[in-house]
């Protein structure tokens, strides 16, 4: 699930910061033989919290159909990542597997909700040059829930929240990793 930019502009327009995100070339990337990409542009205004129910729909009609949760992850960047979370919340599964990028800033809204927890196997990246990040496992949501299966990495493109606007495969490749392990 894509950023919060993509959300109010067409998939041509410029960030004035960052350029044009690369959100095509991130999913062409992500997909191989193994592994099917669903994705859409989400429309301008879009809440997190509903939007995440949608996913959770989406995911429970994948294993309904015998996919297995652990053959299933959900990917967001920035504002994807905050909806990604609320997935995570939303379908209670530890089998599942999410990543979470450019998704965890001091005094976020996520950490408004003293009941928000994490659920599922857990990639959070981050970049250390992004303006106010903080490492996931400093939130107060992680520090409460009972994560079995966590990685964490900081990058150090320089980029700061452009990081995530571009295919790198500083994030790409720990992403598929990710995906493909068992």
């Amino acid at each position: 699930m894509h950023n919060k930019f993509l959300e109010e502009h067409s998939l041509q327009e410029k960030h004035p910061k960052y350029g044009t995100a690369e959100y095509e070339e991130v999913l062409d990337r992500l997909r191989d033989n193994n592994t099917i990409v669903i994705s859409e542009k989400r429309k301008a205004g879009t809440e997190p919290s509903v939007y995440a129910e949608k996913v959770k729909k989406q995911i429970d009609s994948l294993m309904k159909k015998g996919i297995p949760a652990e053959h299933i992850t959900v990917v967001g960047t920035s504002q994807g990542g905050y909806i990604a979370q609320y997935v995570s919340y939303y379908e209670k599964n530890p089998q599942l597997k999410f990543v979470f990028i450019g998704a965890s800033f001091k005094d976020d809204s996520l950490e408004k909700d003293n009941n928000f927890r994490l659920y599922g196997k857990i990639l959070s990246i981050t970049e250390k040059s992004d303006d106010g990040h903080v490492s996931l496992s400093q939130e107060q949501r992680f520090i409460r829930s009972d994560i079995k299966d966590f990685k964490e990495i900081e990058l150090a493109t320089g980029m700061n929240h452009g990081f995530l606007f571009k295919a790198l495969d500083a994030w790409i490749v720990p992403v598929k990793d990710w995906i493909s392990r068992k």
